[in-house]
This record gives C-alpha cells, sequence and structure tokens, in this order.
C-alpha cells in the first residue's frame, strides 16, 4: 500500500479529534471535516451520530456526498438549534482568520464599518463556541490565516469567554485546530494557540513561518500519526473512493524510510 498522503493525515487528525467524544452529534462542515469525523465513526468512536448534513440522521457510513443508505432519523435546520442549546454536539468549522487565543472570523476582512471582503457572516460561530465543542478546520495555513487579532469576532476563543462571563465561559471549548501543516489547541499560556503536532514531512519552523503571531511551541513536538493501514483501506476503497480529498489538500506524499 503506498505511503499516506497528507490529505489522509489530516483526516486521521480530524478523526482523532473526535475520538473521545462518544455519544455525540458530529457537525463537520466541509469535505475533509466530513471524511475525518467518518472516519471516526468507523474507528475509534462508533457511537458517534452523523448526518447527511441536510436533514438526517444516518444510521449507516456513506461514501463522501452520497446518498444515504439507512437513516436513523430526521434532523431538519430548525431541529439543529434544539441541540446547539441542549449541549451535545462537537461542530468542526472552516476559519478566515483564527488569532493567537483562538479567536475565529467567517464575517469580514477589514474594518467593520467599511470592510474590503465580505464574506459568509458569523452564522452560527457565536452559539456554537458558548454552547458546543468546537473545532477548526484551515485547508491552507498561512500568516493571512493565522492572525495577531481578528478583524472580526465571529467564533469566541476562551479568554474572550471568559471576559463575558460565565453564561459564554461555561461551555466554550475549543477542541482543536487541524491544518494541512500541524494540529494545534489553544491551551498555551494565557489562552493562546500552542503547537501539539507537525505532519510528516513538515518542520516547527515551517508552522512557525506560516502562522502570523508568537506561537507556543513546547520543547518536544511529535509527529502526527499516520493513518493505520485499516484507516487508508476505510478512507481509499470506502469513504472517499474517488479522491474528492485531494481537491482540498494537495498531495504529499511521506517518503518511505529504510
Amino acid at each position: 500500500m503506498s505511503e499516506p498522503t497528507r490529505a489522509e493525515v489530516c483526516a486521521a487528525a480530524i478523526a482523532d479529534a473526535f475520538a473521545d467524544d462518544g455519544e455525540i452529534f458530529a457537525s463537520p462542515m466541509g469535505m475533509l471535516p466530513m471524511l475525518g469525523v467518518r472516519l471516526a465513526k468507523l474507528t475509534s468512536n462508533p457511537d458517534l451520530v452523523i448526518s447527511d448534513g441536510e436533514s438526517l440522521f444516518l444510521a449507516g457510513v456513506p461514501p463522501l456526498f452520497a446518498k444515504a443508505d439507512v437513516v436513523e432519523g430526521w434532523i431538519p435546520f430548525r431541529k439543529v438549534f434544539d441541540i446547539v442549546a441542549n449541549g451535545p454536539r462537537h461542530v468542526m468549522m472552516g476559519a478566515t482568520q483564527v488569532d493567537r487565543h483562538g479567536n475565529q472570523n467567517i464575517s469580514a476582512i477589514g474594518d467593520f464599518d467599511r470592510p474590503t471582503r465580505q464574506l459568509l457572516g458569523s452564522r452560527g460561530a457565536p452559539g456554537n463556541t458558548v454552547n458546543n465543542r468546537t473545532s477548526y478546520w484551515v485547508p491552507r495555513h498561512s500568516p493571512r490565516v493565522f492572525v495577531e487579532a481578528v478583524d472580526v469576532v465571529s467564533g469566541v476563543g476562551p479568554r474572550r469567554a471568559a471576559a463575558a462571563g460565565p453564561a459564554a465561559a461555561r461551555y466554550n471549548d475549543i477542541h482543536r485546530i487541524v491544518t494541512d501543516l500541524a494540529v494545534l489547541d489553544v491551551k498555551g499560556a494565557d489562552d493562546t494557540v500552542r503547537l501539539l503536532s507537525v505532519h510528516p514531512g513538515v518542520s516547527v519552523d515551517e508552522v512557525r513561518a506560516a502562522t502570523g503571531f508568537e506561537l507556543e511551541v513546547p520543547a518536544e513536538v511529535p509527529e502526527t500519526r499516520s493513518p493505520t493501514a485499516e484507516e487508508l483501506v476505510l478512507v481509499r476503497e470506502v469513504l472517499d473512493p474517488r479522491t474528492l480529498r485531494d481537491r482540498e489538500v494537495k498531495p504529499v506524499v511521506r517518503e518511505a524510510t529504510s
């Protein structure tokens, strides 16, 4: 079997982010998050509750963007808000910007009164980050994404949540930030972004250079684990046989070691 690609390493890292959740509603937003969540469902956390991203809870685990084979229940958009408020949910969102304190921006770039770029808007980010475990997926790790301070706070980091009071801080849990280069969290000193691991073939210096703020880096930084043989079979033959994952993360094959 060929060595895992960067996209496959990212899928396994995303699966690991959901591994200890138990029976909870997984809400992945985007192709790689969906792949990682379905991989977790088939391996480390079979209790995960997954949906088709539209209106159905799934009993089976179909390939990406395939028609649901076994339907377990109905989850129209209005019912999602009941789960958001109730709490048993882990959402993985995208992020146009993330700052050193884990605040996320998907709203606008530039001055708030006259932005240079209009984005999605805050949408569910504020509610997600104060009610549910929240992780972020960044397919292009760069200083344009990882900035000292976001232009607009859409998703709330732990420091800002604490400043807002118990109602915002009690359930705030920015769990993981997975990128095409590394895995990070927001448990550094003073609630700052911390490097947890670098993907195979990536150096700590590369991650530092691609981050627009001073990143907390432990003395020893491990390598992100590669997918197991079982996981590679599931990704390549069951979940994503059309190799859609490579559209989101350019293939970077790890060189074989002797």
